[in-house]
């Protein structure tokens, strides 16, 4: 038994919330459901030579792969309808409970992919955060980081990501 078959019966209604939490930010009509997504995820990670270690690594590598499976089906559907009616996704970036904005799920993960490029940490930080819900002490032990290092880099990444897409500092509530 590999290390992922493991963990997941531990962490599976986890990965269930995280899943439902992932598709509420989704269109009505989105054909894939939270379990389905979380099956996704397992074949995902299950085919991947990087095998998680511990919870707080399962969950992350997760989010990253919930991401990904979300970005595929929104592409497809894009592709479907050659482009017209991008997909929107809500989301906030603030650390404290708010109206969230209807943004564009490709171009935010566009920007992701970005900022990837120039900072990866940051990404991870957004996605651990503000994707999967982890508090600032869970990601900081997720990245082996310091609490401050997390705040400080979730609020450079918040503000990058405001810029790429164009959103006013109304926006950043």
């Amino acid at each position: 038994m590999n290390e992922l078959d493991h963990l997941l019966p531990e962490v599976y209604e986890e990965l269930r919330r995280l899943a439902v939490r992932a598709m509420r930010d989704q269109r009505p009509d989105h054909t894939l459901q939270p379990t389905a997504l979380v099956h996704e995820v397992y074949l995902k990670l299950a085919g991947s030579s990087h095998q998680p270690v511990d919870r707080v690594h399962l969950l992350a590598t997760a989010a990253r792969a919930m991401r990904q499976i979300l970005v595929d089906h929104a592409r497809a559907r894009a592709s479907e309808k050659r482009g017209f009616g991008a997909v929107k996704v809500t989301l906030s970036l603030a650390d404290t409970p708010s109206e969230p904005r209807l943004l564009d799920l490709l171009s935010f993960d566009e920007a992701l992919n970005r900022l990837d490029a120039l900072d990866p940490q940051q990404v991870r930080i957004v996605e651990l955060r503000y994707l999967v819900g982890l508090s600032v002490e869970e990601t900081a032990a997720a990245l082996e980081i310091s609490p401050r290092t997390v705040k400080r880099d979730a609020a450079m990444a918040k503000a990058w990501l405001f810029r790429e897409l164009g959103l006013s500092d109304a926006d950043r509530s």
